[in-house]
């Protein structure tokens, strides 16, 4: 049978709870909608997990998209989550699996458009180990203020082995493992990042905007992005915000509800709610974090600067525009936020960054260099070559100092206090150019091995290009005999 495979997985739900026939009724709605072409792109999908040339081969020869993602209701049917994830392409399977003469056939099909693959798409034993290790190092705090928190201080940065590789493999890494739109979104559009010639040229601090999925868990995702190199996948890190929320509420709330006070007091909107009111938008941002797939708010965020125990930064756009570029309303998240419920002596000073687009988040991240002991950043920082040190601007384009989020009426303050509240929680210093700056520090001795060992799998990919002229993005076949 043509698409038996499929079939067997698909129907390999049993029908028990009542949980478990809806959810065999769902599947077999699903199996119901699906045409020819979509069985042969399954078909495919399953023929690369276990090596049929001939199945990808059929799907190629029906005229199928070789660019065609994987969605979620496809993953189900597969029923394979260890093999398959939404948003898959054919070549990802490929690079996962490791099969190399169907990643050469593949690639020679795939349109300019560049196939997305970060290192966490790679090798997926390696990367459940990693989220095994993210689960493990979640703890409780004991105590009043009852929130989880990671015991490991984990930053994720590009490998500079990357500059090793030939310029057009590097453009080709680049295309997959970064958004360009974000990138461009917020460095051209406006200057939000790397508008500072001194910290992207001089202090080798160009931050990159890694590719994420555009699901509601977003921003979950681009924060293990930015820390482990992995998503959420498990929603790990969103039950843990979630019961972190719970049994701390009263610590939070206390703040949220400060916070909201003053903003629409310093707006002019000038309204007050009833106890029953505010209590009714808490428990709305409560349920939020308790939904797989449901958006996040700015109250989300610092609470998971508290799951991290150090700053996160959000570089974002201050607007909402439609579509047609009309200004729809003020975004709120661009800013820092701080830890600021914990003692600063728990707490570490490296933040990390966030890129905030039209209703998505992605991790900012920088490439690993040699340190700065001879740069000179208008510090000391006593760092040995093997850290990576990263300046983070604390100040937009125009110099005006980012907002701090979520400050008690006494830790609000002038600008001067402001900048020295941030010395306290940040590694500060002021550059030549008169930049203020935080210190984002890692270094690969320290990172964790199962990352350093995901990101050599995933360069090795990228490696063995290199004597391969037809897997050049773009590159027409009369060019076939360059090298």
């Amino acid at each position: 049978m043509e698409f038996q495979r499929i079939e067997l997985a698909a129907g390999g739900v049993g029908v028990g709870s009542e949980e478990q026939e809806v959810d065999f009724k769902k599947l077999k709605q699903i199996r119901n909608r699906m045409r020819r072409t979509d069985w042969l792109f399954l078909n495919a999908c399953a023929g690369v997990v276990e090596g049929d040339l001939a199945a990808v081969e059929a799907y190629k020869s029906s005229g199928g998209d070789i660019a065609r993602q994987l969605t979620a209701d496809e993953v189900r049917l597969l029923n394979r989550s260890s093999a398959f994830d939404a948003g898959f392409t054919l070549v990802h399977l490929a690079i996962r699996f490791q099969r190399q003469d169907m990643l050469a056939v593949l690639l020679t099909e795939v349109s300019q458009q560049a196939v997305k693959c970060i290192p966490a798409m790679v090798c997926p034993e390696l990367t459940e180990q990693i989220r095994r290790e993210v689960a493990a190092s979640l703890h409780q705090r004991k105590g009043d203020f009852s929130c989880y928190f990671l015991t490991d201080l984990i930053t994720f940065t590009l490998p500079a082995d990357i500059e090793d590789l030939p310029p057009t493999i590097q453009e080709k890494l680049f295309d997959e493992v970064l958004d360009r739109d974000v990138q461009r979104e917020l460095e051209e559009e406006s200057p939000i990042i790397n508008w500072s010639i001194e910290l992207g040229t001089r202090l080798d601090s160009r931050l990159y905007a890694l590719w994420n999925r555009t699901a509601g868990d977003c921003l979950l995702d681009s924060v293990l992005q930015a820390t482990w190199g992995i998503y959420d996948k498990d929603s790990v890190l969103r039950k843990t915000l979630h019961d972190s929320l719970h049994d701390c509420s009263h610590w939070f709330y206390t703040r949220w509800k400060e916070w909201e006070s003053w903003y629409s007091q310093s707006f002019g909107l000038h309204f007050s709610l009833r106890e029953e009111q505010w209590q009714e938008d808490w428990a709305f941002i409560l349920s939020l974090a308790s939904q797989p797939g449901a958006s996040l708010e700015q109250t989300h965020i610092f609470v998971l600067a508290h799951i991290l125990r150090r700053p996160i930064i959000v570089y974002g756009v201050k607007y909402y525009k439609s579509f047609r570029g009309e200004t729809l309303g003020y975004t709120r998240f661009q800013g820092v936020y701080l830890p600021l419920l914990w003692e600063q002596g728990f707490c570490w000073k490296s933040p990390i960054a966030l890129g905030y687009t039209r209703g998505h988040f992605s991790a900012l991240v920088a490439m690993e260099n040699d340190g700065y002991d001879n740069r000179g950043a208008g510090a000391n920082l006593n760092t040995d070559d093997d850290v990576t040190v990263t300046f983070l601007p604390l100040v937009d384009s125009e110099r005006k100092l980012l907002h701090i989020h979520f400050l008690s009426a006494q830790e609000m303050g002038n600008e001067e206090q402001q900048e020295r509240l941030l010395r306290e929680w940040l590694d500060c210093c002021v550059t030549e150019g008169g930049v203020l700056v935080a210190l984002q520090k890692s270094s690969r001795r320290r990172n964790h091995p199962l990352v350093t060992q995901m990101l050599e799998k995933w360069l090795d990919g990228y490696r063995q290009l290199r004597p391969c002229p037809t897997l050049s993005d773009g590159e027409d076949e009369d060019d076939d005999d360059d090298e």
